[in-house]
């Protein structure tokens, strides 16, 4: 059965609910086991075409994600960032960005992993009346909630097996524990297992690892959400978005107006820079990794 006979029949079995709001009708048994045997079929038939490959299940045709996920491919990653004010030279999607790096780092070191859509808005209060120095738009933390639980549901649905919550922003890490939690409970780590990884979130550990690892004397404490510049921005996150676009952190602008620095330490040559990126998306991706193995070995896998 092709792709278009299996709509006629979804669409033959289904019936569509009356107008006026009334119940829509019962399928019969027969009808439910008919659309069954036309799903599993379809779900059987071949590629018509090579397949590409892809980390990331948005780049990916519904052919060549079930041969994946068929593959083994049935651990998802769900990464979350944000739109926050992060003073006059990044642009406000930072942890966006850095996700769009650290998403395929962390897939490829774990393997048989895949990417979900990124979670780009934060929980925050989409009611109060803006300010200078803030932006959005966020949504409520009940809301943000609930659009998690959804997201890990339906990969859960979809085949995978292992579920993983990764955060870039300290805002998110409430809701993607209580969104895990609440899967947890609902399924009992059957079929799949849904986790929180908070070690994601490790700007301390990298600003440390900058400072006594690497020798770069950064002005910033390690606890701290902004340096000597006063603005919420520092190296790590500068360097590892320099590393997918340059402009993001308005590296050109920066330099023509003599700005090209964040707290004590210059930003220019832009390739060093972005080696700096490389290596700390690396010391990242290590540190989630192995927490993830961690997990992995308390479940006995």
């Amino acid at each position: 059965m092709n792709i278009r006979s299996l709509v006629v029949l979804l669409a033959v079995v289904s019936i569509a609910a009356p107008i006026d709001g009334q119940q829509r009708r019962q399928m019969t048994s027969e009808e439910r086991a008919a659309r069954e045997a036309a799903r599993r079929e379809a779900m059987s038939e071949p590629r018509p075409i090579e397949a590409m490959e892809s980390l990331w299940i948005e780049e990916l045709t519904w052919m060549e994600l079930r041969d994946a996920i068929q593959a083994g491919h049935t651990t998802a990653l769900v990464l979350t960032g944000g739109v926050e004010s992060n003073g006059p030279h990044l642009a406000s999607g930072k942890h966006n960005y850095s996700n769009r790096l650290m998403g395929p780092s962390v897939a490829r070191a774990l393997g048989n992993t895949l990417i979900a859509p990124l979670v780009t808005l934060e929980p925050g209060n989409p009611s109060r009346a803006a300010m200078p120095g803030t932006t959005g738009p966020m949504v409520s933390q009940q809301t943000y909630i609930a659009w998690l639980t959804d997201i890990g549901d339906s990969l859960r649905s979809m085949g995978f097996t292992e579920i993983y919550f990764l955060g870039d922003s300290g805002g998110n890490l409430r809701g993607m524990q209580a969104a895990a939690d609440a899967l947890n409970a609902r399924y009992g780590g059957e079929p799949a297992v849904f986790h929180h990884v908070p070690e994601f979130y490790n700007h301390t550990s990298v600003r440390r690892y900058i400072q006594e690892e690497l020798g770069i004397p950064e002005e910033m404490e390690y606890q701290a959400s902004s340096g000597s510049d006063g603005i919420h921005e520092e190296l790590s996150i500068d360097a590892i978005m320099s590393v997918i676009d340059p402009s993001s952190i308005r590296f050109d602008q920066r330099v023509a107006a003599g700005r090209a620095s964040i707290n004590g330490i210059p930003l220019e040559p832009l390739s060093d820079l972005q080696d700096l990126g490389r290596t700390l998306i690396e010391f990242r991706t290590r540190l989630t990794v192995e927490a993830i193995e961690t997990f992995r070995g308390g479940l006995g896998r």
